[in-house]
């Protein structure tokens, strides 16, 4: 994302409940939530005036904290009108909407019991970067050495912050190589995903395949993309997939907030052409986001 440091913007962010000017939205250097990480957030997409699928990204902020055990102190409500009130007062129309949560800083150390919860939900601008021409094209990725953890070691389901640091990682190795981004492993050497985006193959069955999400986040794009599949009577099957497999598949995608439906052209030594079926799912999400701009309208 082009412009200037994110600390350094103008316009307003909701803060604890009331709005606030963009540079004055800040927290102790001591907060709980930087030192160790109880921090949970949601990356959502406004299109045309209206959030795409706000609830449920609501929702599941709320199950995050749930998941790192804290409460937020407001109701889902509250959020959702918060999080549309940031984009009108911003004069965003099609952006990005970041609602987050953490643990504040009365306590320093583990344990922290007291601390406040804090919340703010910041709004940018954030248009379509590729026509789905462009995006045809299928970016590269790295196969990452960082793997996904068990869910016997960190709380995988939430949208929590300490779970991105070894995305952060494998990003930026992954560009320094000429790389767009990272594939990720889990511990059993499964595919996972993507650093921020799940993942899609085309297989010789002629069936959409993608790793079952037991140990990382289940992505409310994927979710929708599958169930577009099913409307065009694709079969989608959700399993464990082996890195050795891709080398089956005639066809590979991303699904993700920030990515949409982003073919793949490249994963290591494997290769694909995004061909008819990404192109259908790519053109059959960008009129679901657009109907359900419509359809809160009417």
């Amino acid at each position: 994302m082009s412009g200037p440091n994110f600390a350094e913007r103008d316009g307003k962010i909701w803060f604890n409940g009331e709005f606030i000017d963009w540079r004055d939205a800040k927290v102790h250097v001591l907060t709980h939530g930087l030192h160790y990480a109880s921090s949970v957030f949601e990356g959502e997409r406004m299109y045309s005036g209206t959030i795409f699928k706000l609830r449920e990204h609501t929702e599941r902020l709320f199950y995050s904290a749930g998941e790192l055990g804290f409460k937020i102190p407001y109701t889902v409500e509250e959020i959702d009108a918060a999080s549309i009130q940031a984009c009108e007062v911003n004069g965003i129309t099609d952006g990005y909407v970041r609602p987050v949560a953490w643990r504040g800083s009365e306590m320093m150390g583990v344990s922290a019991q007291s601390n406040k919860i804090n919340v703010a939900i910041a709004a940018w601008e954030w248009p379509s970067y590729f026509s789905p021409e462009a995006r045809m094209n299928g970016i590269k990725l790295q196969i990452s050495k960082w793997k996904r953890p068990s869910p016997e070691t960190e709380p995988v389901h939430a949208k929590a912050a300490g779970l991105y640091m070894i995305c952060t990682l494998s990003k930026h190795t992954a560009e320094a190589a000429g790389y767009q981004d990272a594939l990720m492993l889990d511990y059993r050497g499964q595919v996972a995903e993507a650093t921020g985006a799940n993942i899609f193959f085309v297989m010789p069955d002629g069936k959409l395949h993608t790793p079952k999400p037991d140990c990382f986040l289940d992505g409310i794009t994927r979710r929708t993309v599958i169930d577009l599949a099913k409307k065009r009577g694709i079969d989608v099957v959700e399993r464990a997939i082996m890195p050795e497999e891709m080398a089956d598949a005639s066809e590979c995608f991303l699904t993700g907030t920030a990515a949409e439906v982003t073919p793949v052209g490249v994963i290591g030594d494997y290769t694909f052409t995004p061909g008819e079926i990404c192109r259908q799912l790519m053109e059959d999400y960008d009129r679901t986001v657009g109907k359900a701009k419509a359809d809160a309208a009417a």
